[in-house]
């Protein structure tokens, strides 16, 4: 079987947990998934670190960054740019492990034109109410972000079916047992074993031979 790494795409509603998945997911399989560390222009929140969370560029970098190809996909989000920088997702799919992006929708099916290979999951709530009290209790935006990350969630929900899975986070162990195991499930998809079906087709006429 090939042991290149698979290019698995995590976009979904804001607040609908990527965020908490994605570490937990992390901590539990580490040995197995490499997260790339997106590049963004948005303001760092409490807590996160830059180089670990995202990389916080301003403006003026981050379309340097764009005008040098240097980025996989990037887009623009309420105000601010988010990419995925090239060479490390790369470097990691050749060494065998599967590269996690958790990028907004306009960027995932980007990469999927660039990456037909690539397996996209989204992430949503169960309800709608679920997802507005999530943003609310997050406490990091006003009532009018909320309220715009809302109406572009009703425009997000249209796109939906682009993607490979639907994950539904409404308990966090359970959806990362279930992510975890739709992408162990993806290795063995056919197309993504090419060689294998080649060097069996020859063995087997070989053997037939002798």
């Amino acid at each position: 079987m090939q042991n290149k790494g698979i290019l698995i795409v995590v976009s979904g509603f804001s607040g609908a947990g990527k965020g908490t998945l994605m570490k937990e997911l992390m901590k539990r399989y580490e040995d197995v998934y490499a997260l790339s560390v997106s590049a963004t222009t948005r303001n760092p929140r409490k807590g996160e670190i830059d180089g670990r969370e995202y990389f916080f560029k301003e403006v003026v970098e981050f379309e340097k960054m764009i005008a040098q190809n240097e980025l996989i996909e990037y887009a623009r989000y309420v105000e601010n740019y988010y990419g995925t920088p090239k060479a490390y997702v790369n470097q990691q799919l050749a060494s065998g492990k599967d590269v996690i992006l958790e990028i907004e929708i306009q960027g995932a099916l980007q990469v999927k034109e660039d990456y037909p290979d690539a397996l996209l999951l989204f992430v949503t709530t169960p309800t709608a109410d679920c997802l507005k009290e999530r943003l609310i209790n997050r406490g990091t935006e006003s009532a009018e972000v909320i309220a715009s990350r809302m109406q572009r969630a009703i425009e997000e929900a249209e796109v939906m079916e682009s993607y490979d899975y639907l994950v539904v986070n409404d308990d966090l162990e359970t959806c990362v047992t279930q992510m975890h195991n739709i992408i162990k499930s993806e290795h063995f998809r056919v197309f993504r074993n090419q060689a294998f079906l080649e060097k069996t087709k020859e063995d087997l006429a070989n053997r037939g031979l002798a």
